[in-house]
């Protein structure tokens, strides 16, 4: 039975059902879930592209597939695994979860939040067109100069990918800065820097390595965009240009993406393990300083990825030791992990917590081959191999994808408010762990025996037939797991018992609320003591109850200590239209129409303008 206290929240934040509010919300659990979603349907378009891949190279002199298919497909298979599927899925839980585990009722600014979303949208789309087209981009995730030059791909596949990588970074910008914001200056009072939740230290060093690390790609896709369309030199030798400083951009953002893939997995395993050990984590303060040394030691190892590009062996030397250096913070999060589930109590097996030490599992694996690539003979000897595309997999797969399952079987009752089948969620896991292993673990003994990376056939001869038969096997495993998953979700959506407030007895702000929450996620923002308020503060008491407009409350950065309360706007579909202005800017680009591109943009900095001025009713 509502009190009348959350009658009148549920009228300020309420917003009317139908498809208006679908164009024009600014809820960040309804964002979350649009996230969520979207993300998961780029994941199955870039397994089929991995089934297809897998089925030319499961027997040696297969024509299954062309050459040029075959580009298309892995350049399509990165792109969307890396920036289509899971940096937007770890985005979309943290729009979800962020506010509610730090007990406010919204991101900073949940306009930006709903545009953030929409420009991601427009982006894959844009992307994806390239199919459509028959112009899908074909030079690799990584595109390296001079083979996705003017000379040698002179069509418009690669303008997808360079203008929809940027278009797509406004997106991937926005919603990090929406996060530090809300991370700083949203928190519920007493909630200091000290007291956050694990997840949310991950998500805020996440997001500021969001912020830091897009630029480079940016500028270098721009560079990209000049040397193809007009004629620049940025990338040619041959007119004073380097190909390097193509390397040098991307993988200034591209290992430091790595870690932006990683942290939030890590956020999760550090929420996952101590419920399910019943005991708050071992080593609070070391985990969040590994978390933010991480981050910043990141930033210092891009050439890690360019040993065996004729660089000086002096210099190489440094990113050697800096390569070494960055598995410390790893190792200090992996021994805590560890320590938490010995010295609970008898573990609860479920769902979750499997695929969170499956992830344990996979993740020391590649982090043990991450530091054999530290030394610069052996990256060298193996660079190109397949050695390389199995490490690979075991960090970005093994060390994201198994953590993703555990925090979306973990959070499924809050956000859905149904309970999932525990068995049908452990044949999910086992055959995904199965599957992965046998699908990537040969891989480093054929790169050992020879067999390069980038290839769509190969010989007989190289002895390697067997092994690419195991890993095609154990990717329809995979591929039967994650159908199971979907099954799992979608029955118990349909038929799923009601799940209670906090069904894991867990100990995190976002399990006070229902399930799932109301529009106003709290009805009195709660006062936190402890860095386990549920467990140490089993009543949460509070009397800001903030019910005068639709407002949050302040805090200060640090201590968490209150401040007034900040008026929020209303819906608005400002951000999509000025997300769909942005979008006709890079089509009228890739159509290589400067008045229209132009004209666009003109438009789009009206709509920004519109934006600004149209608060939604807030006052002042």
């Amino acid at each position: 039975m509502a009190t009348a206290t959350e009658e009148r929240l549920e009228e300020i934040w309420g917003e009317e059902p139908g498809p208006v509010s679908w164009f024009t919300t600014g809820d960040h659990k309804r964002i979350g879930k649009r996230y969520i979603v979207t993300a998961l349907i780029f994941f199955f378009l870039g397994g089929v592209e991995a089934a297809l891949m897998r089925w030319q190279l499961a027997q040696p002199g297969a024509t299954h597939l062309t050459p040029e298919q075959y580009d298309e497909l892995f350049s399509m298979h990165g792109t969307t695994m890396i920036f289509l599927f899971i940096t937007p899925l770890f985005t979309g839980l943290a729009n979800y979860l962020v506010p509610l585990m730090i007990g406010t009722r919204d991101m900073a600014f949940p306009r930006l939040n709903a545009f953030s979303y929409w420009i991601f949208l427009g982006a894959g789309i844009f992307l994806y067109a390239g199919f459509v087209v028959g112009a899908a981009p074909n030079g690799g995730w990584f595109a390296y100069p001079p083979l996705t030059g003017p000379i040698f791909d002179p069509g418009i596949n690669m303008d997808i990918w360079s203008l929809g990588l940027i278009f797509l970074s406004i997106s991937t910008t926005a919603g990090a800065i929406n996060l530090i914001v809300t991370i700083l200056k949203l928190r519920a009072p007493g909630m200091s820097l000290a007291r956050m939740p694990l997840y949310v230290w991950a998500m805020f060093v996440t997001a500021w390595m969001m912020v830091l690390a897009m630029p480079p790609l940016t500028y270098a896709n721009v560079l990209l965009q000049l040397d193809r369309n007009l004629g620049t030199h940025f990338f040619d030798p041959t007119a004073g240009g380097d190909p390097l400083l193509w390397q040098h951009l991307f993988w200034l953002f591209g290992h430091p993406d790595v870690y932006i893939i990683f942290l939030p997995a890590v956020g999760i395993v550090s929420t996952v393990i101590p419920t399910f050990a019943r005991r708050p984590i071992v080593g609070y303060p070391y985990v969040a300083l590994a978390t933010v040394l991480t981050g910043i030691i990141a930033f210092g190892v891009w050439v890690h990825h360019m040993f065996a590009t004729g660089l000086p062996q002096l210099g190489l030397t440094f990113f050697a030791a800096a390569s070494m250096i960055i598995t410390i913070p790893s190792g200090v999060q992996v021994f805590a992990w560890l320590a938490t589930i010995i010295r609970g109590r008898r573990p609860v097996f479920t769902t979750p917590f499997l695929f969170a030490v499956g992830f344990i599992v996979v993740f020391v694996i590649g982090g043990v081959t991450g530091v054999m690539f530290a030394s610069v003979p052996f990256d060298q000897g193996v660079t190109d191999s397949y050695f390389i595309v199995a490490h690979f997999h075991y960090v970005l797969f093994g060390g994201a994808v198994f953590p993703l399952f555990a925090g979306l079987h973990y959070w499924f009752p809050k956000i859905t408010g149904r309970t999932y089948s525990e068995t049908l969620g452990r044949w999910s896991f086992w055959l995904i762990f199965v599957g992965f292993n046998l699908t990537f673990f040969p891989m480093h003994i054929m790169g050992l025996l020879g067999m390069p990376r980038r290839i769509y056939t190969y010989s007989p001869d190289l002895g390697v037939d067997g092994l690419n038969l195991l890993s095609t096997i154990g990717a329809a495993i995979v591929f039967v797991g994650a159908v199971l998953v979907a099954i799992n979700a979608t029955k118990s959506l349909v038929s799923g018992s009601r799940a209670s407030a906090n069904p894991w007895g867990a100990a995190t702000l976002e399990w006070a609320t229902t399930s799932p929450p109301p529009h106003y996620g709290f009805a009195s923002i709660p006062i936190v003591n402890g860095r386990d308020p549920l467990w140490e503060q089993p009543q949460l008491g509070s009397d800001l109850t903030l019910t005068d407009g639709r407002e949050i409350l302040g805090t200060t950065i640090t201590d968490a200590e209150p401040e007034d309360p900040l008026p929020m706007p209303g819906g608005s579909v400002l951000p999509l239209v000025t997300a769909l202005g942005f979008a006709a800017v890079f089509v009228s680009l890739l159509l290589g129409s400067v008045p229209a591109a132009l004209l666009s943009t003109l438009i789009t900095v009206a709509l920004i303008g519109a934006w600004t001025w149209d608060l939604g009713g807030v006052p002042g």
